[in-house]
């Protein structure tokens, strides 16, 4: 015979051996829980109109901060007020943020028909830069309109967006387009706008109009031998570009050797480097930067990324980064999860647009592309920039309200703070109608007022009239 089973300090186990111990469910790892939770935050309806909304308001908030650090010192010595072109670009965020709102709440049927009449504009804008165009540092992009500069080439982006879309869209058949329905009108129209802007020698517009058209093509599923003829036609019109302008090709030998023409054609490059190698981790504080004292040209719009890399470090170069990721993730989960091809076509084209741009100017900025003179969306100075990226983000927040569940989820959250702001105020026709607790309390001081008791009293209805036919005996038939 066996004994009973004992224990480690000898005691015995009245258990016996065939009673296991019982365990509970597996622990879960703290990776996976955080993993089973972003994914339950992003299988909600209204994700990918909160991170488009939430992405949009840091870049402009982090926008405006750079902007004034990094232009304070020029605005001052040539204007004499530190704030000048951080008072701009505060008037075009005052602007460019009610239109983002007006944006959001329009239906998908102005858009569509909005591409047309701004495709127009654009292409007249672009021939009068040509004629009476501005030009700065061999680049002729802008009319001056009194106080005001305006560059017809930043609208001409959302245009292409719009009209291709729509036309796109228009010649669908069950989620499908011939790529041969490509050829015209589309194609001649994406031509036009490119030689328009080429003519004002703005190679970054360029790029960026041909990152739109082959977001459209990739989307409609265009054969890889059209890819091919239109890159190859690309590579074709840059050289010439850049054979036939001298100062183009000082930059591409900038861009290749920047530290052997640091004095000339690469000094733009290396203080764009050397801002961002003495930022470290986390910088050397916001509002500390070496290079914006006349040494970095144009740190407040094409290269405040090197700012931002001096001031906030490492750190702030990532958060950047992958603000500008999630909004691209966004924008691409809005086309993804819609059936309707023109917002697929629209909202693709416009996040290849603005993410497309952001990783052309920090390439540049970084040294990994030539130094093209776009904008970083929503952080570098300029209100042509700004305003038709905003305008294309609200369009984008129209489109997430349309995504599976998103109008039942806005539905049950109720007014936002607009509405409830105009109902106070008086002037929404549609006022919110508070709970009948929250009624009470007015009613009976209304009733105090005009001395009467506060409680409803019903009206006596009136006696239905009685029809001669129902009741004969009363009109003197026996």
């Amino acid at each position: 015979m066996t004994g009973p089973a004992t224990g480690p300090a000898g005691k015995t186990d009245r258990r016996g051996p065939d009673r296991a111990e019982p365990r509970g469910p597996e622990p879960i790892g703290w990776a996976a829980a955080q993993l089973a939770t972003l994914r339950e935050l992003l299988a909600r309806p209204l994700t990918s109109y909160h991170l488009v909304l939430g992405c949009s308001a840091l870049l402009l908030a982090l926008g405006l901060m750079m902007v004034l650090s990094a232009s304070s010192i020029e605005a001052l010595q040539r204007t004499g007020d530190p704030f000048y072109w951080f008072l701009k670009q505060v008037t075009s965020v005052a602007i460019g943020l009610p239109l983002m709102w007006v944006c959001s709440r329009l239906p998908q049927r102005f858009f569509r028909l909005a591409g047309y009449p701004l495709m127009g504009l654009s292409i007249i804008g672009l021939l009068m830069v040509i004629f009476i165009g501005q030009e700065l540092l061999g680049a002729q992009r802008w009319i001056l309109i009194g106080p005001f500069s305006v560059q017809p080439s930043e609208p001409a982006k959302l245009a292409l967006v719009l009209w291709g879309a729509d036309l796109l869209a228009t010649r669908a058949r069950n989620g499908r387009i011939e790529w041969r329905q490509l050829l015209i009108p589309l194609m001649p129209g994406v031509a036009l706008l490119a030689v328009l802007v080429m003519l004002g020698r703005d190679l970054g517009t360029t790029l960026v109009l041909m990152i739109i058209f082959l977001a459209l093509l990739w989307v409609v599923g265009a054969p890889v031998r059209l890819f091919g003829g239109i890159l190859a036609l690309l590579v074709l019109a840059t050289a010439t570009m850049i054979i036939a302008e001298p100062y183009r090709l000082d930059r591409l030998t900038g861009f290749l050797h920047p530290w052997d023409t640091a004095q000339n054609e690469g000094f733009q490059s290396v203080q764009g480097l050397m801002a961002i190698g003495s930022g470290g981790w986390f910088g050397i504080g916001l509002g500390a930067s070496r290079q914006k004292w006349n040494w970095l040209p144009h740190a407040e719009s094409d290269f405040i990324f090197s700012i931002i890399g001096e001031e906030l470090g490492l750190m702030g170069t990532l958060v950047v980064v992958a603000l500008f990721g999630l909004l691209g993730y966004a924008g691409l989960r809005i086309a993804i999860r819609t059936k309707d091809p023109f917002i697929r076509l629209a909202a693709a084209a416009a996040t290849a647009w603005i993410a497309g741009q952001a990783v052309v100017n920090i390439g540049a900025v970084i040294g990994v592309f030539p130094v093209t003179g776009i904008p970083l969306p929503l952080v570098s100075y300029g209100g042509s920039a700004l305003l038709p990226t905003l305008a294309a983000l609200g369009m984008l927040l129209s489109f997430a309200k349309q995504e599976p569940g998103a109008a039942e989820a806005l539905a049950a959250r109720g007014p936002g703070p607009v509405a409830r702001a105009l109902s106070w105020l008086g002037l929404n026709g549609r006022a919110i109608r508070r709970p009948a607790a929250s009624r009470a309390p007015a009613r009976r001081q209304a009733a105090q007022r005009n001395g009467t008791t506060g409680e409803r009293t019903r009206e006596p209805r009136e006696q239905p009239r009685e029809h001669p036919r129902r009741h004969p005996r009363r009109q003197g038939v026996t």
